[in-house]
């Protein structure tokens, strides 16, 4: 190997530990590989720009405008009317539930737009049914990969492999040919993520065939006011006189939190108190006489003379006082808003929120305005919950009706385009119908033309686009070719078995660090070139790398859907691991048993 080979395995290295780490956001991480390739002089500025302007960076970045336009007419609201359960389960039977219809349409239609325009609406759904949305956003990547398996046309990288084998004059693959092998990835991985998905996601563990009333439960600090009528009364099963709506957790006498049992205990002067209660019961909270909330201060008189409402909101990476704690970031200053509760994924803050350090991902309950909703309503600061966003029934059904309309024709000829009439050089393709949507949805003002710029997730385009450099860097300096070919001379002695499994490792490990085309190709020819050297049909090896290319489970960066959920669900790059390495050995197994059966050497 070559200076420039080690060079870049261990800038990859590097990359990898960044994002584990998380020491910055992803698209900055492989961002800064980027640049550190080009100083290497092992990428070139026109290879290491060529991803920003790739076509499948640039679909991405426009069905992020096609989603909103779904987004703002109130479409989602109605799909989720449709398909979404109406009432709480187990998790994994809503997983279910939620996942198979998408995986079975995901073999048909390209599976980015189903996961762009879904991912969204699911995050609403679980938060309206105060369910974690982290157990149901990397299944929704997950199901669109196992139908994407499943048929020529389920994902571009199937497309991709067809193409390389017609371009040598071997048959391409037939429609439904995957199928034999992705139908058992299909079944046997929605098998897995109903029995482990509820385990090894993030998010507040629930049980199987039970759970809370409320996995949302927030924690309010109370304290007497002067005089209070409270003094003197009983704490009679966890409950004060009046407030049985409310669990008295602790009380805070003289410095120490003395933990309540259902015995009666005495209330005292200057008694402090940790409820626990529903974030919608906090208004009848404020109106009792006698306590108050210690984050309300009597400098708070002006706010609360206003017409209030309370407001749930989930802090996205764009917040501006992130790694702030709540006192110094200034939540009254800067949105006339009073942080009232703070939930976090596996986390309850009961104390001191003003000590708090805020994180992407938090879920805060503010006291404020209308005001607040109208001027940040559509910020991308914030992922809006409750009494905010697109579940507004009163939009414009015209609008609703012709976003629907726009969109199936985009997912139509996205399918059925390489059976229309062509002329001169149009490609037709998922970026041509998917920019033609865009278009139209900005012209009929399906979303607003002049904030276009908003719905965009930038952070999930540039890791998009410097994967694309990032491959061609692997294959400049010749590390992708040397790690590949070593391993199938080590896999020569267990005959073509042997090289059929290290095609497929390879494959899978490279879909899973540079993208899953850049993989495929890379594949294809090593593979081509050792079913010649065996004497054997190189058909079986080309399944083996299709599917490989596409089961990208372990990392976000690997595979698109997988990028679009992490900056969703505010997921971490070791969520991915966990739950995707599994998978992984279980699609390879099943691979390896499948493509033995049904194809022969």
């Amino acid at each position: 190997m070559t200076i420039s080979g080690y060079i870049a395995i261990f800038i990859i290295i590097l990359m990898i530990i960044a994002l584990l780490k998380e020491v910055m956001r992803p698209g900055l991480v492989l961002f800064t590989a980027l640049v550190i390739f080009m100083v290497t002089d092992i990428l070139t500025t026109d290879e290491a720009l060529a991803g920003f302007s790739n076509k499948g960076m640039m679909t991405v970045g426009v069905l992020f405008l096609v989603s909103e336009g779904f987004k703002q007419t109130g479409a989602l609201s109605k799909l989720a009317s449709l398909m979404l359960p109406k009432k709480r389960a187990p998790i994994p039977r809503l997983i279910l539930r939620l996942t198979l219809p998408i995986a079975l349409v995901s073999a048909f239609l390209n599976n980015t737009p189903m996961v762009i325009i879904f991912a969204p609406m699911i995050k609403k759904w679980a938060e309206k049914m105060s369910l974690p949305s982290q157990k149901f956003l990397i299944p929704l990547s997950y199901a669109t990969i196992f139908g994407g398996t499943c048929t020529l046309i389920g994902t571009s990288t199937n497309l991709v492999v067809h193409g390389m084998m017609l371009d040598r004059g071997i048959e391409g693959l037939g429609f439904f040919e995957l199928a034999k092998v992705g139908i058992f990835i299909f079944i046997i991985g929605f098998i897995y993520l109903n029995l482990f998905s509820n385990r090894l996601l993030p998010g507040e563990k629930i049980p199987r065939f039970s759970f809370p009333n409320d996995v949302r439960e927030y924690n309010f600090d109370m304290m007497l006011t002067e005089g209070s009528s409270l003094i003197g009364k009983e704490i009679e099963k966890r409950k004060l006189p009046g407030l049985s709506e409310f669990v008295v957790k602790t009380v805070i006498r003289d410095n120490k939190h003395i933990r309540i049992s259902n015995t009666p205990f005495k209330i005292e002067e200057g008694d402090a108190f940790i409820l626990a209660g529903k974030s919608e019961d906090v208004g009848f909270l404020m109106q009792q006489s006698g306590i108050r909330l210690k984050c309300i201060e009597p400098s708070d008189t002006r706010l609360l003379n206003q017409g209030l409402k309370l407001v749930e909101v989930v802090i996205a990476p764009r917040f501006p006082g992130i790694q702030k704690t709540i006192e110094e970031f200034d939540f009254r200053g800067h949105y006339n808003a009073i942080v009232m509760a703070i939930h976090r994924n596996g986390e309850r803050i009961t104390t001191n929120m003003e000590n708090v350090e805020i994180k992407a991902g938090d879920n805060l309950m503010l006291l404020t305005n209308d005001d607040f909703t109208r001027i940040w309503g559509e910020s991308r600061v914030f992922y809006m919950s409750s009494e905010i966003g697109d579940m507004d029934s009163n939009k414009d059904k015209r609008k609703r009706w012709l976003a629907i309309a726009i969109t199936v024709l985009m997912v139509a000829g996205a399918t059925l385009g390489n059976r229309l009439p062509s002329y001169g050089n149009v490609e037709f393709d998922m970026f041509f119908f998917a920019a033609i949507a865009m278009v139209l949805m900005a012209s009929l003002r399906i979303f607003s033309a002049k904030t276009y710029t908003k719905p965009i997730n930038w952070d999930v385009l540039i890791t998009v686009a410097s994967a694309f450099g990032i491959s061609r860097a692997l294959q400049n300096s010749g590390a992708a070719d040397v790690l590949a070919h070593s391993t199938i001379n080590i896999s020569k002695s267990l005959g073509p078995i042997g090289v059929l499994a290290a095609i497929y490792i390879i494959t899978n490990v490279f879909t899973e660090i540079i993208t899953n085309n850049a993989a495929a190709a890379l594949s294809f020819p090593i593979a081509l070139s050792a079913a010649t050297q065996l004497g054997v049909d190189p058909r079986p090896f080309f399944i083996a790398i299709a599917i490989a290319a596409s089961a990208s489970f372990s990392t976000p960066i690997g595979y698109q859907t997988n990028l679009i959920v992490q900056s969703i669900g505010n997921y971490k790059f070791g969520d991915y691991w966990k739950i995707g390495l599994p998978l992984n050995i279980i699609a390879f197994i099943v691979s390896m048993i499948g493509i033995r059966m049904f194809w022969s050497f």
